[in-house]
Parts: C-alpha cells; structure tokens; sequence
C-alpha cells in the first residue's frame, strides 16, 4: 500500500477511536494489527515489548479510573483496548514502512515540501548517531568522575549542542550534492499511487465506520 495513505489510514482510524466507546471494534482492530505484525514477520522480542508497555500503562490508568468508582466497566475496558490499538496500529505502519519510501511518498503524492520530507528523514537517520553521542558523553563524564543520568540537564545540552552541529554539516552536504529549496526536482524513484491503494484505504475507513456506528457494544 501507498506510504501516504497507509499514514493517513492509521491516523485517521485511531482519531475517530478516541472519540467512541465501542469496544467490539477496539477488540477487533488488535486482532487485526496482530495478524498484519505476524504476517510481517515482526521479531518476537518486538512483539513482546509492543504488549509490555502498553499492559502496564494501561493497567495503571484503568486501576486509577476503577480506585475513583465513577466509570462503569465497559468505559474501562473500552480505556483498557484502546491503548492497545494505539500501540498495534502505530506499530502496523511503522514496522511495515521503511523511512525513505515514506519520504517519497510525503513528497510526491502528498505534495510536502522537500525541506520537510528530507528534514523527517534526516532526523530519523541521526538516531543511531545521537544514542553514540549519548554514550561517548556518558563514557567522558565517567573519566571525570561525574555520573550523567537520564534526568541531568547536562546530557540533553551537550546533546542538542552536538546536534546543531550536525544540522549546519547536514545543511552544506545537501547544498553541496545540488539540493535547491523551491527549484524543479527529479526522481530517481517513483512512488506510485495506484487505485487499488485508495480503495484499500476507503474499504478500511468503511469497514471502520459500520463497526462504529451500526450499535455494537
């Protein structure tokens, strides 16, 4: 499916759950997020912390909700899936999308501006390089006999100083490989946009929709 659409697919599902207590559908959507990430192939370990750390949010917000005695059960175990259905339908696109084939499509077919699309890529390809940063600062406050936690101020200074660094060398390499904001572009790879793909996300949305507002519990 078109990266574009499966975007705007997934977003536009887990807006219109926020927004209903129908918890046949939440139920439902999981089911479903899980067959795609098996599909897929998605590593276990994955797998295991997408349940995780949604088990254990939700958890605590459904027990904070029962402590307070003001919600009947179906309103929590609708709280209880939804937060499910975040984590699974977010994890269906990111696990399923690579990153330079989303940029693509955001620049091509939903017409975003190269400066954007290529800062999101950007940004995602710095990861790596920042968790090294993270490391080396670690590993220099040790010599120094200081001890950087997650919480010290000083770790994210030092990393944001090192990032505008990188986005000054980030922006010559690009002026300098040709990159002019506004000018005509080419494209060594096309994204395609095909039919099937908007009758894949109509059918989704329509499929959604019946669930949502036919009165299932």
């Amino acid at each position: 499916m078109n990266p574009s659409l499966k975007l705007l697919t997934v977003v536009a599902i887990a807006f219109e759950i926020s927004f209903t207590q129908v918890l046949t559908v939440n139920v439902v959507l999981i089911a479903v997020s899980l067959i795609l990430l098996l599909v897929n192939r998605v590593k276990l370990k994955t797998l295991l912390w997408l349940t995780g750390v949604p088990l254990f949010l939700a958890s605590a917000l459904v027990w904070s909700l029962a402590l307070r005695g003001d919600a009947s059960s179906h309103f929590l175990w609708v709280i209880f899936t939804r937060m499910f259905v975040y984590v699974y339908l977010g994890a269906t696109f990111t696990q399923t999308t690579q990153p330079l084939a989303l940029t693509r499509s955001l620049e091509q077919n939903a017409k975003l501006p190269a400066k954007f699309a290529y800062g999101f890529l950007a940004a995602f390809n710095l990861l790596p390089k920042i968790k090294a940063e993270v490391a080396t600062i670690h590993a220099a406050a040790l010599m120094r006999g200081q001890v950087l936690h997650f919480w010290s101020p000083q770790l994210y200074f030092k990393v944001i100083l090192a990032a505008m660094n990188w986005s000054d060398q980030l922006t010559a390499a690009m002026l300098s490989h040709g990159f002019v904001e506004g000018a005509p572009r080419t494209y060594a790879v096309r994204i395609p946009l095909r039919a099937r793909d908007w009758w894949f996300c109509g059918l989704s949305l329509l499929v959604v929709q019946l669930g949502l507002f036919t009165g299932l519990p």
